[in-house]
């Protein structure tokens, strides 16, 4: 505004514009860095984050609450088997009873009923991979514990999952698509197109869409689910990851830049969820997420920033729609007890340190969604 004034011609010449120019850019840059001096970016100014008075939700630390968990996993029973830590075999039971709390400020305690009523008549969807599917699965069954004797659907056809309840008309959709960009089979193999996204028209019109993508951009050997990457016209049996990550992640803001209407739409990032298979991260000399019952003690984690959250926050910054980034990185580092690890299944054969035992930290994420974007 300061700047704007100056151009209508408020001030004019003299070394009084020039000290007011000075003036006008430092109260500029002043109103872009937080108390804590933190940098909003445009994703954060551009829609409501919760953060005013210096309260940033997304830093903080676990502590312990009786009342936790928010439900009861038996009594979700569409619950997936690899996220029903107790249900496997898992001992204990520690890992249920922290909440997240905020340096220096509360957020609103997460009201199902509230969540329906404000989205009747609405459609939502989380486009992603399987921590999607973890962040999805949370949302259902805190939203089922909300309204137990409410009627509920859900239906899967292919990679689309809906779960409905037709009292409220509320629909919450999960569309498995990790690369967000287009994985398309054809005569040389599968294709992954970072500058494509043709699969985006099931997106349009949908009121909230939570986007999520990086834990699939790192799987080799039987787990790489394609077999060349293509920019434009050229084809490459591999490329760096976090290369394709930037790339891809650029169209996709492009798609949102020329599809998404603010007025209809709500777009939400779920931002880049840790693993936890190597201890040294966080300065322990051996292990990883099996048998640990604790969350690290906050509000840092001793680990470096990811780089594909780096890039992720890069490309937000420039971004001219509204797009708000749920940061649940941080808190979700603290985290080393909240993964299934050999829990994932009865067998208890294989090691998940990337997912999330249900109840669990999605389930703050969706409370962080809620007291942020919706409250």
């Amino acid at each position: 505004m300061c700047l704007r004034n100056l151009r209508m011609g408020f001030l004019q010449r003299g070394s009084f514009h020039s000290l007011a120019v000075a003036l006008c850019l430092l109260i500029t840059l002043l109103q872009r860095v937080n108390g804590n001096g933190e940098y909003h970016y445009n994703v954060s100014r551009r829609v409501p984050d919760k953060r005013s008075h210096g309260c940033n939700y997304f830093r903080g630390n676990w502590v312990f609450d009786h009342s936790y968990p928010l439900y009861d996993p038996s009594r979700c029973p569409f619950i997936e088997q690899v996220f029903d830590c107790q249900r496997n075999g898992r001992p204990d039971r520690l890992y249920l009873k922290y909440r997240w709390q905020p340096s220096g400020c509360d957020y609103p305690r997460f009201n199902g009923l509230d969540f329906l009523q404000k989205f009747k008549g609405k459609r939502i969807m989380f486009v992603g991979d399987s921590l999607s599917l973890n962040q999805w699965q949370s949302l259902t069954c805190m939203l089922h514990t909300a309204v137990p004797h409410a009627r509920y659907t859900l239906v899967r056809v292919g990679g689309l999952s809906e779960f409905r309840f037709p009292e409220f008309e509320v629909s919450i959709m999960m569309m498995r698509n990790a690369f967000l960009v287009d994985l398309v089979t054809e005569k040389r193999g599968r294709v992954l197109k970072l500058d494509s996204i043709n699969g985006g028209q099931m997106w349009r019109g949908i009121d909230m869409l939570i986007f999520n993508s990086w834990h699939w951009w790192t799987h080799r050997g039987r787990f790489q689910v394609w077999d060349y990457v293509q920019v434009g016209n050229r084809i490459f049996k591999d490329m760096d990851r976090l290369v394709a990550y930037k790339i891809a992640m650029r169209t996709w803001a492009r798609w949102v830049e020329l599809n998404v209407n603010p007025s209809k739409t709500r777009v939400i990032f779920q931002g880049i969820s840790p693993a936890h298979y190597n201890s040294t991260d966080w300065d322990q000399a051996k292990g990883n997420c099996f048998r640990q019952q604790k969350p690290l003690p906050g509000p840092r984690y001793p680990g470096p920033t990811p780089s594909p959250l780096v890039i992720l926050k890069t490309i937000l910054r420039h971004i001219r729609k509204p797009v708000f980034l749920l940061d649940v990185t941080l808190l979700s580092e603290l985290r080393i007890d909240g993964h299934p690890s050999v829990y994932a299944s009865p067998t208890h054969r294989g090691l998940d340190c990337s997912h999330w035992c249900l109840a669990g930290v999605p389930d703050t994420w969706n409370q962080l969604l809620y007291a942020s974007v919706i409250a």
